[in-house]
């Protein structure tokens, strides 16, 4: 299989060809759940196009807990069918179709009764992994175990003593979901789509009842094109009642936007081997191993203000701070947090009985002859969702098309990781990089990992590490723009790397470099190399802003003050 590129050069090339021809499949958005919809069409054998209005995962998908996970606390609600199809995707990511990018980590949870406490959650963990391994895909895991005070404190000291009296540990996957949206998008168009980001749907065409295409606005070059197909879904979570007032149908549920806040912190703040899941009054709360980090979250409160750029406040960072430290013997405080993100879920509410119900559970609709609809959901089942999508799609097709085929289709890199990482010592002898900088490659590009070191080859300047942002070389800054479909700044300090949230400067020392870099990739001159630094430099300001005030109102005017770098 042909690997794709992303660079501008086949964004235009994409452009062109979806205005030239009529599509099978358009899908706009370009999350999880749109990416998914994009590779499970193209892999039909079916003519597609995705576009996103913004950048690939610019909304939810980059800014959720980085889990892969069956959802522990929904067997508690009973909602066994959610989870079992949820381990079924997670051992399917973990062991076929993306090993490079889905990674086991263990959680502890604290047990803070005696007796009875231990019985009831240890029959629950219990149930989780025979669940997991009963859907074929659970093997790779450890399975659970029983730990005492004593053996919970020592693979997790920086507990307070009198916060358990035992502990439970088990397994879940984590993954960088932004990074994992990328990659689906570049496998959908190694197998044929047309991909363009920063491309808005504008409006729908029609004829009649039907939708036959949609009026697109290249937000980077200008213009409006028209592009035809016949079937169009919908794809775009928490503006899934924006793009259906387009066509004024709304049909029988909508969205509602839910906000959840993340910390990050230092490695070094939290002395522990372990994740930790904790839970509050109102949900749960992760403590999750994130590299040379820890991601603290979440919180979950209705947001009905600016859907682009959800904003923390300081409310937020508080409840947060204040939940994870009634169990952590040395306290976290404000100057521990490194970087703050938010991000909302897309919470299906009904307006008739029969919708009502739905929370999590995704669901799939035809309002009107040529549109498809999906909607609610989790990261994790994306790919059913997806399929879900395309087999309502179908049913507009007049022609027989094949079943869905992604459960075994591995995403471009997963390929020939598992060997690279066996070798990864000779890789580094022979590039010169150490082992530990090569292990950070494979487990973000997995055998892509040569398109990555090649730029090395052509230019040794870019094996060396990024300025302010030693975690990454200069290389992957470069790689971005030319191969992943990076078009600003910010698409590579926010959701190619993760530097605005792993760096206490939240990016902005290393912003000049790595535009520099980006420059000659996307042919900008010094006037907008000037200006993405800028427009970098005030989101950042804008969001430290709206992380010191109160509430949420104030938050949101705060973080607003800071434009996006091409208009919306």
């Amino acid at each position: 299989m042909r690997t794709a590129t992303l660079g501008p050069a086949e964004r235009g090339a994409a452009l062109a060809r979806m205005a030239e021809r009529e599509l099978d499949i358009l899908v706009v958005g370009g999350g999880v759940v749109g990416a998914g919809t994009a590779l499970d069409a193209a892999t039909r054998g079916l003519v597609t196009g995705i576009v996103e209005a913004r950048d690939w995962a610019a909304g939810t998908s980059s800014r959720s807990s980085k889990l892969i996970h069956g959802g522990l606390r929904y067997l508690e609600m009973l909602d066994f069918a959610l989870v079992r199809e949820a381990l079924k995707e997670r051992g399917l990511l973990l062991q076929r179709l993306a090993p490079h990018l889905v990674k086991p980590v263990p959680f502890l949870y604290p047990l803070q009764h005696r007796g009875w406490e231990r019985l009831y959650a240890g029959s629950g963990v219990a149930l989780y992994d025979a669940m997991s391994l009963s859907s074929g895909h659970g093997r790779g895991l450890p399975v659970h175990r029983h730990l005492t005070r004593k053996k919970a404190l020592r693979v997790a000291p920086c507990l307070r003593k009198d916060a358990l009296v035992g502990a439970l540990q088990y397994y879940d996957a984590q993954m960088d979901d932004a990074r994992y949206v990328t990659t689906l998008v570049r496998t959908a168009a190694a197998y044929g789509a047309d991909a363009a980001n920063r491309a808005r749907v504008v409006g729908f065409l029609r004829e009649g009842e039907r939708v036959v295409g949609a009026r697109v606005r290249d937000l980077e070059q200008g213009g409006e094109f028209e592009i035809r197909a016949r079937q169009i879904v919908n794809a775009t979570g928490v503006w899934t009642d924006d793009t259906q007032q387009l066509i004024a149908e709304r049909g029988q549920f909508h969205v509602r936007a839910s906000k959840g806040i993340h910390l990050v912190v230092p490695k070094d703040r939290i002395h522990s081997t372990t994740g930790l899941i904790l839970r509050t009054e109102k949900s749960v709360l992760f403590v999750i191993p994130w590299g040379r980090h820890w991601i603290i979250g979440t919180t979950d409160t209705d947001w009905d203000l600016d859907k682009a750029h959800p904003a923390a406040s300081s409310a937020d960072i508080d409840y947060l701070l204040e939940h994870v430290n009634s169990v952590l013997a040395v306290p976290l405080t404000r100057a521990d947090v490194q970087g703050v993100y938010a991000g909302l879920r897309p919470l299906l509410a009904g307006e008739s009985d029969a919708t009502s119900k739905l929370s999590r559970e995704h669901t799939v609709a035809h309002p009107v002859p040529g549109l498809v609809v999906v909607a609610g959901g989790k990261y994790t089942t994306y790919r059913v969702m997806a399929k879900d999508a395309v087999d309502e799609a179908v049913h507009g097709l007049s022609q027989r098309v094949a079943d869905c085929v992604t459960e075994d289709v591995p995403l471009v890199g997963a390929e020939g990781y598992r060997a690279l990482w066996n070798g990864r010592a000779q890789l580094a002898v022979r590039t010169g990089l150490h082992v530990a900088r090569i292990e950070h490659l494979l487990n973000r590009y997995g055998s892509l990992v040569d398109e990555v070191l090649a730029l090395v080859v052509d230019d040794p300047s870019l094996g060396q590490p990024l300025g302010g942002a030693e975690d990454y070389l200069r290389a992957e800054v470069v790689y971005a723009a030319s191969h992943e479909g990076a078009r600003h700044l910010d698409d590579v300090l926010t959701r190619r790397t993760r530097i605005s949230i792993e760096t206490f400067d939240r990016g902005a020392r290393c912003a000049r470099e790595a535009a520099g870099l980006m420059a000659p990739v996307l042919g900008w001159d010094a006037a907008q190399v000037v200006k993405e630094v800028e427009h970098y430099e005030k989101r950042v300001e804008a969001e430290r802003e709206s992380q010191l005030q109160p509430d949420d109102l104030t938050a949101d005017a705060a973080r607003l003050g800071a434009p996006e770098i091409q208009p919306i």
